[in-house]
């Protein structure tokens, strides 16, 4: 499903890392009390470390202003998390937009794709939010459970990371006497087998377990010399709101030569525009005039690069000869539609690069990557957050298991269990995306008509077409017929 640019939001995803309950250790200020609905975890303290202004936010946001260009498709399965652990009731009282239905075609006309939420049983499809509302959602969440808030957020930067060395780790633990004539306290020798976080603020904090929940350019990952593979895409997204006449309900995605655009409902009568295109196109279409730019989204989205795509007779053949391998979906007897125009753009157009990455390893002893810190995908399909909020909910999950047996919770071979669970599910997801990106950048004849059969399959072939849904949902962790 699409989703709105930027990447996913690091203060939103170490909120949400804060239900794991990770170790707050020596040198940091004592009493905090972690907000867990584990009870197995309540007992663990936690730092956040960000220097995001945000997080400084502890009201609702309002309605009635003009939606962020910055936004996320949140699928149904990270909807069941945000409800876990109590935070989507805040996300309920700000501005939010299911919708229920999707469209998907292609520049040349020779095919579409319907989705409705009615083709899987469910109420919809995802969920469009403001990242800044999920950011602060967590944040309400995480104050309803704290005494003191102030003693968890630390608005800083990470400087260094020092681990305890092998050596260090695996001396005996030593008898009082030793202690005392080594001259080292109880909390000293403690500390040692923790890792240190020097801050920008001369404080400096020891703890079992670090998350790196700091995005692309992670420096946790970084400075703990954790290697990555990937490339950068040559595209760069525009993203923006704009304004219709009346309310969008559906989400709209269009492969043009150039890249997709999407038209993602936002609520009123907002959508949010999320345009892949070359890096040079996205300087001009920066500074456009609003009437120019209006103007070529809609071109975009309706009749420029090619013609709608129609019904045919061959059409008619597949859907009848498909007919009979199950329950008719809904939506495979819907048609065509023209997106909604734009009236207007009432935001700032902002424009970032695309690149794929994905991290060697996710875990080493007494740390953890999390979200685009670990990986970053295209966005063609909204998926990035949802992958890094399925981190987070993993993450959380074994360390409550480790923590049930006594395990310490930096443990590598704990850690590990993560690694295994998440990297498969990213790993495929980062193929599927690749291979969308790098089949629809590409205008050649035979490979045009093949996209064709592609969206004439997904619409009509239920089974294929209820995969996908749940696939795209969170439903599932693989893409065929799980």
């Amino acid at each position: 499903m699409p989703r709105g640019g930027g990447e996913s939001d690091p203060a939103a995803l170490q909120g949400l890392l804060r239900r794991a309950g990770f170790s707050r250790g020596c040198g940091a200020r004592r009493g905090s009390r972690v907000a867990a609905n584990m009870p197995l975890t309540k007992n663990l303290r936690v730092a956040i470390i960000d220097s995001n202004p945000a997080l400084k936010s502890r009201n609702y946001l309002t309605k009635s202003s003009i939606p962020d260009s910055r936004v996320s498709t949140v699928t149904p399965a990270t909807i069941s998390f945000f409800k876990e652990i109590g935070a989507w009731e805040h996300v309920q009282q700000q501005r939010h937009a299911f919708f229920g239905k999707m469209q998907v075609w292609d520049y040349t006309g020779l095919g579409y794709t319907r989705y409705n939420a009615r083709d899987v049983g469910k109420e919809y499809l995802g969920c469009v939010v403001e990242n800044k509302v999920l950011c602060n959602s967590l944040l309400l969440r995480l104050q309803e459970e704290l005494d003191d808030m102030e003693s968890v957020i630390y608005p800083t930067r990470l400087v260094s990371l020092t681990f305890p060395s092998k050596s260090r780790q695996a001396r005996m633990k030593p008898t009082s006497s030793e202690r005392l004539s080594a001259g080292h306290s109880t909390e000293e020798l403690y500390c040692s087998n923790l890792v240190k976080l020097d801050l920008s603020d001369g404080r400096s904090l020891y703890s079992k377990l670090v998350i790196g929940a700091d995005g692309s350019k992670s420096n946790v990952r970084h400075i703990a010399g954790i290697k990555t593979t990937g490339w950068n895409y040559l595209q760069s997204a525009i993203i923006c709101t704009v304004e219709h006449v009346m309310e969008n309900d559906c989400a709209w995605q269009r492969f043009l030569p150039s890249g997709p655009i999407a038209l993602l409902p936002i609520g009123d009568n907002f959508s949010n525009i999320v345009w892949t295109m070359s890096p040079e196109e996205s300087l001009r279409h920066k500074s456009m005039s609003p009437e120019e730019f209006v103007m070529s989204v809609n071109r975009a989205l309706d009749f420029g690069y090619g013609p709608h795509p129609r019904s045919n007779a061959l059409d008619h053949f597949v859907e009848k000869f498909f007919s009979g391998t199950g329950n008719t979906a809904a939506s495979t007897k819907e048609s065509f539609e023209v997106p909604p125009k734009a009236t207007g753009v009432v935001s700032e157009r902002m424009a970032f690069p695309l690149s794929l990455m994905h991290s060697h390893d996710y875990v080493s002893k007494r740390l953890a990557l999390v979200g685009d810190a670990a990986h970053t995908v295209h966005p063609l399909a909204g998926q990035g957050v949802n992958l890094g909020f399925g981190d987070a909910a993993a993450l959380a999950k074994v360390i409550a298991e480790g923590v049930s047996v006594g395990s310490d919770v930096g443990d590598l071979t704990l850690l590990q269990r993560y690694e295994k669970d998440r990297k498969a599910a990213n790993v495929a997801m980062t193929a599927v995306l690749d291979g969308f990106q790098k089949i629809y950048s590409v205008d050649f004849g035979p490979l045009n008509v093949a996209r064709a059969a592609a969206f004439h399959g997904a619409q009509y072939i239920s089974p294929l077409k209820r995969n996908i849904i749940s696939y795209a949902m969170g439903d599932t962790k693989w893409p065929i017929f799980s």
